[in-house]
């Protein structure tokens, strides 16, 4: 089924809320401003803690015994990762020794879906059409269906859940390397998990029988009182171990609204390679002159250089994620500022358009020049020739905002 809602807003009231977006405007562009200037200094801080601590780095060729000569010393070593502590889940009474054990769940729901169509009336009014849709799907959370907009929806479309769980991930306290003691960062840090195969003993099996039942009687097709003195052989077939897989519901190719699968893996014992400060049988990070903590993890055998390599390549990567999740929040707060002034050109609907289309236009630029300005200057602390380059990159965005403003003004005189 759809549910369409039909909403119109006045030019007054689109007038008041885009003035008090004003401060949200201001809120995005400061926000997007000091991360962009902290982001700059955290790169070039991480990059040099990166370099400090490979200049400080010394080769561990041995962890089979604890050796007192490299105590507060930043090691690259190799060795394997090992625990004997048995992990076990709680609900479902299933484990084994192993560094982590994991499971996700997943929900049958029904869900709620919209789309929004906005079109602007003349007088400056709006009108908003949002059509609601509902479909049963796989999701890793419970859906409440009484906030779903349509009433007849919270009505026919009720969701429920066979076994009320969460997604969990164990680790392991004790993780031996070679003779030394991985903390739990480090720990932390061990992947490579793979599918454990679920098989429950029976007094899990019944329990969980039970209980799916008491959240959903009705599959039991006739009335009972109390679900626990029926007799197991009664009970419907409730639970399907599928390789890793555990699937709640009477039928696994046929879902019906409330069945739970849920997927385990275990992360074995396996050979890695570490960087981190020896500290007793145990490691610490490495702490940098700025201030700035190192270790690192990675599977399997790898070289100092590599290591040292990928934590450069990562730094890079979360720099430019964070410069452009910056510059966005700029160029919002921006379009925040100057939506005023297409609402009050949307008396005339085609003008507000262009308006609108004018101030996105002046936000992207002014935006993207006012990030690369807050750039060059964090870079002029640290590299003058990169920071010069980014500011004439910054001015020239500015000298074309200019200038196109101007040939705007000489086009409408004319």
């Amino acid at each position: 089924m759809e549910y369409t809602v039909t909403t119109s807003t006045s030019w007054l009231s689109r007038l008041g809320s885009s003035f008090a977006g004003i401060i949200l405007g201001i809120v995005l562009f400061v926000a997007g401003t000091g991360l962009l200037w902290w982001n700059e200094g955290n790169f070039v801080k991480t990059r040099d803690a990166l370099n400090e601590a490979q200049g400080e780095t010394v080769e561990l060729e041995n962890v089979n015994k604890v050796d007192a000569t490299f105590n507060d010393k930043l090691v690259h070593a190799t060795g394997p990762a090992d625990t004997q502590d048995v992990l076990t889940d709680p609900v479902f009474g299933i484990g084994g020794k192993g560094i982590a054990f994991t499971r996700e769940v997943e929900f049958y729901q029904w869900t709620e879906h919209s789309r929004t169509k906005k079109q602007q009336k003349l007088g400056g009014g709006e009108e908003t059409v949002t059509t609601y849709s509902y479909k049963k799907e796989w999701v890793g959370h419970r859906v409440n269906s009484q906030s779903f907009h349509a009433p007849e929806a919270r009505m026919q479309y009720t969701n429920g859940v066979l076994l009320a769980v969460e997604d969990k991930t164990q680790h392991a306290t004790n993780v031996s390397f070679g003779a030394y003691r991985l903390p739990a960062f480090l720990i932390r840090s061990i992947d490579g998990a793979q599918p454990f195969t679920v098989s429950l003993n029976n007094a899990t099996r019944e329990r969980l029988t039970r209980e799916a039942l008491r959240a959903k009687p009705e599959l039991l097709h006739f009335h009972t009182t109390n679900i626990d003195r029926l007799p197991l052989e009664q009970l419907p077939k409730m639970l399907h171990e599928q390789g890793n897989t555990l699937y709640i519901g009477t039928s696994p190719s046929a879902p019906q609204v409330g069945d739970v699968r849920i997927t385990f893996a275990m992360t074995p014992p396996a050979t890695v390679s570490i960087i981190a400060k020896i500290k007793g049988d145990s490691f610490e990070p490495f702490h940098a002159a700025n201030g700035k903590n190192v270790s690192a993890l990675a599977m399997g055998e790898e070289s100092m250089d590599s290591m040292f390599a990928d934590e450069h390549s990562d730094n890079v990567i979360v720099t430019w994620i964070l410069r452009v999740l910056g510059t966005i929040l700029v160029i919002a707060g921006l379009r925040c500022v100057f939506a005023p002034l297409s609402v009050i050109a949307s008396v005339i609907p085609l003008l507000g358009s262009i308006v609108g289309a004018g101030t996105g236009l002046v936000s992207l630029l002014l935006g993207l020049a006012w990030s690369l300005v807050i750039m060059a200057i964090a870079w002029l602390r640290f590299r003058p020739l990169i920071g010069s380059t980014m500011l004439a990159v910054a001015v020239g965005l500015a000298v074309l905002l200019y200038f196109k403003g101007k040939a705007k003004k000489a086009a409408a005189a004319a």
